[in-house]
Parts: C-alpha cells; sequence; structure tokens
C-alpha cells in the first residue's frame, strides 16, 4: 500500500499506478511476472509517464503466491484481466534464472 496506495493510483513520478495501467491488464503477463520476481530499478514509461523509484525483487515467494498477488491485482480496482497461475510463473521464473 505504501508504494502503489490503497486505491492503486501508484505515485507520480515514483510508483505507477496499479489499477488502469496497461502493463497490468495486458496480455503479456510474463511483464508483471518478471518485475515481481526480478524487480525493477530503471527509469520506466508505463502509459506516457515516467517512473524511477526502485522495486525489490520478491524471487523468495513461491510461485503460487505470485500468482495469487498478481491475480489479485489483475483483478481489482478498475481492473478486469484474467489471471495469472502458478504454472505461467514456474515457466518465466525458470527463464530468468
Amino acid at each position: 500500500m505504501a508504494c502503489h496506495q490503497q486505491d492503486g493510483g501508484g505515485v507520480p513520478h515514483m510508483n505507477p499506478p496499479l489499477d488502469g495501467a496497461s502493463a497490468v491488464k495486458g496480455k503479456d503477463k510474463s511483464k508483471l511476472i518478471r518485475v515481481i520476481l526480478k524487480g525493477m530499478s530503471d527509469r520506466v514509461e508505463i502509459d506516457g509517464e515516467f517512473y524511477s523509484n526502485n522495486m525489490a525483487g520478491h524471487a523468495d515467494l513461491t510461485d503460487q503466491q505470485v500468482a495469487d498477488v498478481l491475480t489479485y491485482i489483475r483483478n481489482s480496482w478498475s481492473n478486469l484481466a484474467g489471471a495469472v497461475t502458478a504454472a505461467e510463473v514456474k515457466t518465466v521464473r525458470a527463464k530468468i534464472k
């Protein structure tokens, strides 16, 4: 909540919004999975805005935990996107090792 806020709106120029962001609602779930597992340390553009706050990786989470978090994010606030499965997380995790 501290980073992306309770309403999923993020913090301008620091932490991107989760609510309504194309990166969250998009069909390519692997990008989101990579962010959870590896974190993010570069300045990134999302929907025309730039964000530069670092996010720690959470590779210590199980595949199911990552899937649960991302499924929650993809279906909270105004987001209506498909679930993320543990199998999808496992596939991405294997590719980034």
